[in-house]
């Protein structure tokens, strides 16, 4: 596949992008913050000009961080869904009426999370935004099926990125390691690798939802069935 990508990090983004090119794909690169007015469309510009056309979509930006809901300040909340929700969520509708506008069939996708089906103590904030995103995903997966168009969300489970480090300095604790998880068990923590694996696995053979761990899937289900199993185990976590 040929590329677009974004990140706020234009050196990091530049490394990313001369290591693609490499591998002998044409990639463009858009710096920036998503929430940047006029970013959905120089994203989706960069494809239909610099490549040719578009044909997926993955809104992968997010962060998050750990505060009880009832400490949380309207514009925290109002930031973390301005990221999470509703600039993921810009993205993939602008993308789907283009390729609506086109006649052409195409694959949309989210990085939701695991605790979109459940939530965790601390991270009500962070648990509601990829609630949100699952939905949304699903109510357009069900709209643009007779389309040719394919919606899939996915749901990672810990991973080791810089998204633990990113969230003890959003909550003014002392920072941790990138890949600091020691917090959660081995068996529920994996490395981005896996995440993208499973992800091209779903675009080549479209899913609904992409879990990159059945045993989280399993125990997903099982407390949606029984909340007051949540509550226990959320308790003693």
């Amino acid at each position: 596949m040929h590329l677009v990508l974004n990140g706020r990090d234009a050196d990091r983004l530049a490394q990313v992008a001369e290591s693609v090119r490499g591998l002998g794909c044409r990639v463009e690169t858009v710096a920036g913050d998503v929430t940047e007015p006029g970013m959905n469309a120089r994203l989706l510009d960069a494809a239909d000009h610099g490549l040719g056309r578009l044909d997926v979509v993955f809104a992968n930006a997010g962060y998050g961080f750990r505060r009880p809901a009832h400490e949380l300040d309207g514009a925290e909340l109002r930031r973390i869904f301005e990221v999470n929700f509703f600039a993921a969520t810009d993205l993939i509708c602008a993308a789907a009426r283009r390729l609506l506008a086109d006649g052409r069939p195409g694959h949309l996708l989210m990085c939701s999370s695991a605790v979109a089906k459940f939530t965790l103590k601390g991270f009500s904030a962070y648990s509601a935004t990829k609630a949100a995103q699952n939905h949304v995903c699903r109510a357009m997966r069900m709209e643009l099926h007779r389309h040719g168009i394919e919606v899939s969300s996915v749901h990672p489970v810990t991973t080791r990125t810089e998204f633990f480090r990113r969230a003890a300095e959003h909550a003014g604790q002392t920072p941790v390691s990138t890949d600091a998880v020691d917090h959660v068990p081995r068996w529920f923590v994996q490395t981005p690798d896996q995440v993208a694996a499973a992800i091209v696995r779903c675009l080549r053979r479209p899913r609904r939802e992409v879990w990159t761990s059945a045993t989280t899937r399993l125990a997903a289900g099982l407390m949606t069935v029984f909340p007051r199993l949540m509550d226990a185990i959320g308790r003693r976590a």
